[in-house]
Order: structure tokens, then sequence, then C-alpha cells
């Protein structure tokens, strides 16, 4: 299992799971290795077994890093692949949730192969956290975040808002920007900020890069920087949020992190559609117009927005505070 672990991490982050298999003799000798290389491409059993005579496969133990899948899409179904070479035994580390794709160590069994599962799970589930989430929420998991003074404010009533908080706070963003798929700006902050949507240490790219991301009908002005991003720009023309994060569901993006000013925050915010907050704060004042957040449809106090399991974290004389919208497992905030 640990080989197949490592085979899995080999595979790419997308539409698909990563997902690695090994082929095992009788006496334990490795047959043969695979995994999964991205959508439309064969699935890491179907990929060890690929490499086997006919036959080679009969009375073999398969181990896998997920469920063998029980559902014909761009390919078939791995469980079907499996029985019909043969494979006497799947050890796999955990279950594939998806309601269509799961099922697969249901079909192993009735066929008579015996089925184990659970070996090393935590390891195997840490592996596709993020495609777990995705697919239990339909969509990519959302971070919206922003920073505030401590009344609120996210600009100066002249509009100017660099810098609010300090290089800490600064360098933890860029720190979690690079954590994420991808990174959502409004057009109207693009052309205000001209923001590159890079994530940086200092002058220098961090060796990981966010998919940038610009939501919005108007054009990206040819000289932006944000053209200049290591990687390529997507312009989604459209305002709706549940429209906008379909697209990038489609796309394979698993997490997105969101930066796009007051407009595009509460317009997601409004859409329900938004898993976590940061919100970084300055012990500083503004006043003016410029709030950190729009309108966001709550006419009364009976429909507060609740968020939950703050963290609260000091970064330089900058607070960070976490918040998501569920609940801890016991029911308390």
């Amino acid at each position: 299992m640990a080989q197949a672990l490592a085979l899995a991490a080999e595979g790419p982050r997308g539409v698909n799971p990563q997902v690695g298999a090994v082929i095992l003799a009788a006496d334990g000798a490795v047959l043969a290795t695979g995994y999964h290389r991205g959508s439309g491409t064969a699935h890491a059993e179907v990929d060890a077994l690929s490499q086997l005579d006919a036959g080679q496969a009969r009375g073999a133990t398969a181990v896998v890093t997920l469920e063998p899948c029980n559902h014909t899409g761009r390919t078939g179904p791995c469980a079907l692949a499996l029985i019909d070479a043969g494979i006497a035994r799947v050890v796999y580390a955990t279950s594939d949730p998806g309601a269509v794709s799961g099922g697969g160590a249901d079909r192993l069994r009735a066929a008579g192969v015996d089925v184990v599962k659970g070996l090393r799970e935590g390891e195997a589930r840490a592996l596709i956290a993020s495609w777990l989430t995705r697919t239990r929420l339909a969509r990519p998991f959302v971070t919206v975040k922003w920073a505030q003074t401590l009344d609120g404010r996210a600009a100066a009533a002249d509009g100017t808002s660099q810098w609010i908080t300090g290089a800490a706070a600064r360098a933890d963003v860029h720190r979690r920007r690079a954590a994420a798929d991808a990174i959502v700006a409004g057009i109207g902050t693009i052309l205000a900020d001209d923001t590159a949507l890079t994530a940086r240490d200092g002058d220098d790219l961090l060796p990981t890069q966010p998919q940038p991301v610009v939501v919005g009908h108007r054009e990206v002005p040819p000289s932006a920087r944000v053209r200049q991003h290591p990687r390529e720009m997507i312009h989604v023309r459209e305002h709706d949020p549940a429209k906008i994060v379909a697209d990038l569901h489609e796309r394979g993006i698993h997490s997105v992190f969101i930066e796009g000013g007051p407009t595009v925050a509460s317009a997601f915010l409004r859409a329900g559609l938004v898993d976590e907050l940061l919100v970084y704060v300055a012990p500083a004042l503004l006043g003016g117009p410029h709030l950190a957040l729009d309108e966001i449809g709550i006419g009364t106090i009976a429909d507060i927005m609740r968020f939950h399991r703050p963290e609260v974290t000091i970064l330089g004389e900058d607070i960070l505070i976490r918040v998501t919208r569920e609940a801890s497992a016991d029911g308390s905030g």
C-alpha cells in the first residue's frame, strides 16, 4: 500500500482522484503497478492490468488506494476489470464516496472476490482530501479572504487600500494562495489594482502557484499583470457565483481562494457558497464609505449568517480570524 500511495501521488489533481495500484502474485512478488494520469486516461487498476499477459492476474491480489470504481464514464468500471482479469483479492485504503462511482467493493464481493478495506486509510484520505471535499460538496471548496481595519473598512475614502495590514499578514496570505488550486478576482479589482494574482515570498514567486481566474464581462487589458502569471489565466465571463463555481468544478479545480474585493466576496456570501472566511484585521481606523463587505442579503437579526470554529492567529500587529460554515462535530460553535 505504501508503494500504491507513492504512485498515486504521481498523478495530477483534477476531476478524478489520485489513485495508485499494485498487483501482487500469490508469493507477494510485484507483478505490475499503475496510477491514474488524469481525466480520460486509464484508471490505476486498468493501467496496472494492461501490463500483464492474459491470465497472468488470475489468483493475484490488487492493492489500491481507493475503492475500485463501479461505473462507466470515459472509462469502464475498474471493479469489473478486476473481476474479468481473475483477481482473487482486493485490498483498498478508503471508500469511494461517489453516488455513481461508489459500490465497487460490493460488486467485487458479489463476484466472489475477497475484499479488505481500510489499510492505511488515513494516508489515502489525506492524499485526496481536497477531491473528497469537492465530491461531497459537488463543487470546489471556497475560501473568501479580505483585510480590514477595526471599523470594518477595506479602503480609505479616496479608494486607496495598500497596505491595511503588515508584512507578516501579507506573507500569510501568499502562503495560503499557494495552497489553493485557483485564485479568483473580479474584473473591477483587476482594472483598479492591476493585481498579479501570484503567490510570492517577497519579490520571488513561490514554487506552487494558483490558477488565476478573472470573473466579469469586461476585457482584461493586454498589459495587465495577471497576463504575465506563470499559469494561464482563466476568464469566466460571468457574475453569478453558482455559475462561476460550476465552471471551475468542470475544470477539475478543488479549492478556490477569492480575493476579489467587497463586490465579489459579498456575492459569494449572498449565494451561500462560502465554506471558509479568512479575515485579516489591522489595529487601525479609516472611517469613510469603503466597507469590507457590501449587501449580503440579510434584513433582520433572525437571518444572521453565522460561522463556526473560530481560530485566531497573531501576525505581527495584525490578527487573522479564520472561521468555517461547518459547526464542530458535537454541534457547538
